[in-house]
Formats: structure tokens, C-alpha cells, sequence
């Protein structure tokens, strides 16, 4: 989705009222009831929250220009892959082979086989996630995600069908999202 994001994909930036403002941050903060306690660090009440819409109807949520927070129309919010290394407790968690690693840091989708390697397999069965989940990626032996992305079939179903794609990457590392930490 951001593989080839810059400042000119977006069509209109703007400061939006007190009562989108306050909605956003409850909306975020219901999906992430686990930031309770960091959640004035993420997104303080002072500072100023605007909405940038880009094309693809994806609204980027940022505090002093910095993305924070993005959904597409009015689906979930995802935390950048930014705000996620700060709180890596925040999301569900799945994790990939090291053969999969590349083919996630070009923006391809996460196969089911990816996921259920003998290495990291274990992991996925022990922590269940649903379908249409956001989820962040880490990769074999590491501690940092390397894309945010959401389900396409439950981690059971993933496990028992072990065919197509497991995960929707919709955000990695070296994408452009990722090389514009701030929009002026």
C-alpha cells in the first residue's frame, strides 16, 4: 500500500476539529486497549492532530507532521512501524521464516507456509488470532517488526489449510511510508 508513498500522494492535509480529534484518539485507543498506560506519550492531548488524506482513500493521522496512526476509509487504525518499535506490546504479533524475509521487505504478502515453518509455527499455534486482525510481522530470531499488515484467515485456519496468503502487508520497512518520517 505505501511501496511507493511520498508527499505527493497526498491529496489534502488539514487540522480537523476538537470532536474528530477526540474521536480518533477514543477509536485508537479502544482498538489498543494495551497503550492505555503509554497512550498520552502516542498521542498527547496538547498537541494538535491532523488528518492527512492520500489517494487509495487512506487517511494518515499525524501529531506535528509525524504519521502516527493510518486506516483505509474507515477500517482499523495501524500504528507505523515507527510508533510500533516504541510499543512492540501493542498488536498481536506473527512471525516469519527467514526465507520470507525478503520477499516482506519488498511488499509481497505473507503466505501461509511463511508462517507455519517448523521454526515459527509453535508461536502461531500458542497465540490465536482472528481473521481480518492487524497484526505486525517480526521475523525469525528477531525482536523488531518488520511490516504491519492484517489476517486473511484466522491463525488456526492458517495452520490447517497451510495454502495462500496468510497476511496482508499493508506497511514495511523501506517503504516509502517508512523514508517520510514527517510531511510538511
Amino acid at each position: 500500500m505505501f511501496k511507493k508513498f511520498s508527499n505527493e500522494e497526498v491529496k489534502d492535509k488539514s487540522k480537523i476539529k476538537s470532536s474528530q480529534q477526540r474521536a480518533i484518539r477514543q477509536a485508537i485507543q479502544d482498538q489498543y486497549p494495551s497503550l492505555d498506560p503509554y497512550f498520552e506519550n502516542v498521542m498527547p492531548k496538547k498537541s494538535e492532530i491532523q488528518l492527512a488524506k492520500c489517494e487509495g482513500k487512506i487517511n494518515l493521522v499525524m501529531i506535528d507532521g509525524e504519521p502516527v496512526f493510518y486506516n483505509v476509509r474507515d477500517g482499523p487504525y495501524y500504528p507505523t512501524l515507527r510508533v510500533h518499535h516504541q510499543y512492540p506490546f501493542m498488536m498481536p504479533t506473527m512471525r516469519v521464516d527467514k526465507g520470507a524475509i525478503k520477499f516482506v521487505l519488498s511488499g509481497a504478502n505473507i503466505m501461509c507456509p511463511g508462517l507455519t515453518h517448523k521454526n515459527v509455527v509453535e508461536e502461531l499455534a500458542n497465540k490465536p488470532v482472528d481473521n481480518n486482525t492487524p497484526v505486525a510481522i517480526l521475523a525469525e530470531g528477531k525482536e523488531h517488526a518488520l511490516a504491519i499488515g492484517h489476517t486473511q484467515m484466522s491463525s488456526q485456519d492458517i495452520i490447517q489449510v497451510n495454502k495462500g496468503i496468510g497476511v496482508n502487508v499493508v506497511h514495511h520497512l523501506n517503504d516509502g511510508l517508512w523514508k517520510t518520517p514527517k510531511l510538511d
